[in-house]
């Protein structure tokens, strides 16, 4: 039986991969495997590997999780290293603390994961992998860059994607399997 790695996503429009493009090719000559410009986006629940049927049915579980969001913005505001108070490992973009988004998630990982019965709405502060530090390489440097700017980026969000990802060598390829409107 085939399997496919599913999880749901956020795109973001082309001038805001544009926009953090920018900021890839500010710090290419650090030790980094960039994420590709068009794999940018922001991932709300990752489900994992699934065969034939069950796509089917994470497409019927999302369209549930949407229902009744409207669209919305996020505001990024930061570029640093991550994760916080460990050794660093990514290149994030940060954003604002977001209650649309939060319940958005909460209402999908509900639905497709069956996993918040009981757990709050908590707020929801997004971050999005830029880049992946090369750890070895990174240790080598004699003066390691103290990554933190503070920028102004605002992402629509008129719909979530139900995403593939095959993964390769090179790097992982995505695909849209399905995108659902807000409403």
């Amino acid at each position: 039986m085939l399997k496919h790695r599913i999880f749901i996503a956020i795109n973001f429009p082309a001038d805001l991969k544009k926009a953090l493009i920018f900021y890839q090719k500010k710090w290419a000559e650090l030790p980094v495997r960039w994420t590709k410009g068009e794999n940018l986006h922001l991932t709300l629940a990752f489900i994992g590997y699934v065969g034939d049927s069950e796509v089917l049915d994470i497409l019927e579980e999302s369209k549930r999780g949407t229902e009744g969001h409207h669209p919305f913005s996020i505001n990024f505001n930061r570029i640093c290293l991550g994760p916080p108070d460990k050794a660093p490992r990514m290149f994030w973009l940060e954003g604002e603390k977001n209650r649309d988004l939060a319940v958005l998630q909460y209402d999908l990982e509900k639905e497709l994961l069956g996993t918040q019965s009981e757990k709050e709405v908590r707020e929801f502060k997004p971050h999005i992998t830029l880049g992946r530090i090369k750890t070895f390489e990174w240790r080598q440097l004699k003066k390691r860059p103290n990554i933190e700017e503070n920028i102004n980026l605002v992402c629509p969000v008129n719909s979530i994607e139900i995403m593939e990802s095959q993964l390769k060598p090179g790097g992982p390829d995505y695909f849209i399997l399905e995108s659902i409107n807000l409403e």
